[in-house]
């Protein structure tokens, strides 16, 4: 109800959100959501930017490189004890930051998470909330003191998102809805939460919220009452 309240907010107050994007692009800076929404991402706005089109074979190495990533994440799970999930996160985040990743591979990727945003997310919803959600615990839990208590965590989790992130110079909008996606069940969560702010292309960011980010919380917190006792 927030982030669909904060697409609202944004409609009215521009300057507020990137519809989409996290933060203002820096001088020079590629903007590859710009390079993927020109025809699709695969036809010359990526040309445009030195980036050449987006053909069958980079998106097939796109797919690729997220699958060998994921098996990637699978053996640190076996050697290291480490989620599959978190550590394709660690090691995708690293190979951004090393730059490991051309641009028109990632666009490759942008093509390719538009095509399981496009396919798969309203049938994953529809999966979640029909087979997997335990609606008697989730009835059963629904007490005053619960509600408000969700209801206030909620509201303070998005409030600091968006009052930290206009204090960091980026969207607050977009913060405030990455920062809801702690609160999230998982990364259905994440879908749910997206869909109803009509940002999905704020997906990775909310998948590092989620898993990296409720690990530190969870770890933080453990540490902090191992302490007291």
């Amino acid at each position: 109800m927030l982030s669909g309240a904060l697409n609202f907010v944004g409609k009215r107050y521009p300057h507020l959100t990137g519809e989409g994007r996290l933060q203002p692009l820096k001088e020079g800076e590629f903007d590859i959501q710009a390079a993927g929404n020109d025809d699709g991402g695969h036809g010359e706005g990526g040309k445009e930017r030195g980036v050449g089109p987006v053909g069958v074979s980079t998106i097939a190495a796109a797919g690729l490189t997220a699958i060998t990533l994921y098996l990637l994440g699978v053996i640190s799970y076996h050697i290291f004890g480490l989620p599959a999930p978190v550590a394709m996160l660690f090691l995708a985040v690293l190979a951004k930051l090393t730059r490991a990743v051309s641009p028109q591979l990632q666009l490759g990727g942008l093509v390719v998470f538009d095509f399981v945003r496009t396919t798969m997310t309203y049938p994953l919803l529809f999966a979640i909330g029909v087979a997997l959600t335990p609606w008697d615990k989730l009835m059963a839990a629904f007490h005053f003191a619960n509600v408000v208590t969700i209801a206030s965590t909620v509201v303070t989790i998005m409030a600091t998102g968006f009052f930290v992130g206009r204090l960091m110079n980026m969207y607050p909008i977009e913060t405030a809805i990455v920062n809801a996606c702690h609160s999230g069940q998982g990364g259905t969560g994440d879908v749910a939460i997206l869909t109803a702010a009509n940002r999905m292309q704020l997906m990775p960011f909310a998948q590092i919220a989620t898993r990296i980010g409720g690990a530190v919380t969870i770890t933080a917190v453990l540490l902090i009452l191992g302490y007291l006792k």
